[in-house]
């Protein structure tokens, strides 16, 4: 069974609580724009697609309770929900679609803007479903009966509003048949490989093994890996990747030991303009995330804390990419 992250429910918005996983499996509806903007940093909802999907029905959320349709209004509201996090593309991207569909002068009928805003953001989640749809099929041809595969973070049904990027690929594989397995990084400090990836692929019934991050080198040494694939917040124009910390890592570990290391992310992660990595705005995260653990703390009272979000998968060291529109070389030789 692949469950959904996000769903427009009428004129709310229902969310998955992936801060609740594997635990509780519980939906929240929300009718608040400014609820959902703090889903979205808490990371109630997080993969770049199910985030620019979430955040373009945000803006219908929005618009319906300021209920002032004016292009000077509507463009407000979009600057907030855009600033809810800065480093996966796809909210950008969603919020300015559904913004350019709006005359320049705004509309005088608020109906008239709900309704092109609903219709818009309903748009782009059915056109991600069929992305993963297709980014499955592509990157299905890449792996054979028997393959193991590695992955980090969580790239699936919970990150997307289909069947995911990286984890669609898993996904197509096990519906054509094929015999896959999987070794899950655990996905420090949050966990999302534990508590999501593990979750989504054991309900899926997808045999699938949880390693520590650090444990990765290790089964690469051993042969047990076949191929990795990640997702993507954000690819730039020279082809480096931000992805959830701890990738890049894995791209150096799957290189050293001549294992092919995949991304896999829609068209619309894609950023032309940005030139390259080093230019890709970083999100820090609290030092809580790190400092504790459910609560619990595992670290020194007020030790100073570096977490950021993502790193920056340098393109030398991805061997391709997997998108909606086929397969794409990377600049690993």
């Amino acid at each position: 069974m692949i469950v959904k992250a996000v769903e427009r429910v009428g004129d709310k918005v229902r969310l998955l609580d992936q801060t609740r996983l594997p635990g509780e499996e519980t939906y929240h509806d929300y009718e608040d724009y400014r609820e959902l903007i703090r889903a979205i940093r808490r990371l109630e909802v997080r993969g770049a697609p199910a985030i620019g999907i979430t955040a373009a029905y945000a803006l219908a959320v929005a618009l319906k309770q300021s209920g002032d349709a004016t292009r000077s209004n509507i463009e407000k509201l979009a600057a907030e929900i855009k600033a809810a996090r800065p480093t996966a593309v796809n909210l950008f991207w969603a919020v300015d679609r559904v913004l350019g569909k709006i005359p320049g002068n705004g509309l005088n009928s608020l109906a008239s803007a709900l309704e092109i805003i609903w219709n818009e953001a309903e748009a782009i989640h059915e056109e991600d479903r069929l992305m993963c749809q297709r980014i499955g099929e592509y990157g299905a041809e890449l792996f054979k009966d028997g393959d193991t595969i590695l992955t980090h973070c969580n790239t699936g049904a919970l990150a997307t509003g289909g069947i995911g990027t990286a984890l669609g690929v898993i996904y197509t594989c096990h519906q054509q048949g094929k015999n896959i397995r999987v070794y899950a990084d655990e996905t420090r400090p949050l966990l999302q490989g534990a508590r999501l990836t593990a979750w989504e692929l054991k309900k899926a019934g997808i045999p699938v093994t949880l390693i520590t991050d650090n444990t990765a080198g290790m089964v690469m040494r051993q042969g047990i890996i076949d191929g990795v694939i990640v997702g993507a917040d954000r690819i730039v124009k020279n082809g480096d990747t931000a992805n959830k910390i701890g990738t890049y890592s894995v791209a150096v570990l799957a290189r050293a030991h001549d294992i092919p290391f995949y991304v896999a992310a829609p068209m619309s992660t894609f950023d032309m303009v940005t030139e390259s990595g080093d230019r890709i705005n970083i999100e820090q995260r609290s030092p809580i995330e790190v400092t504790g653990l459910f609560g619990i703390p595992v670290a020194p009272a007020g030790i100073e804390v570096y977490s950021p979000a993502f790193d920056v998968t340098p393109n030398e060291l991805i061997t391709a990419f997997i998108t909606d529109r086929g397969i794409i070389p990377g600049g690993r030789k």
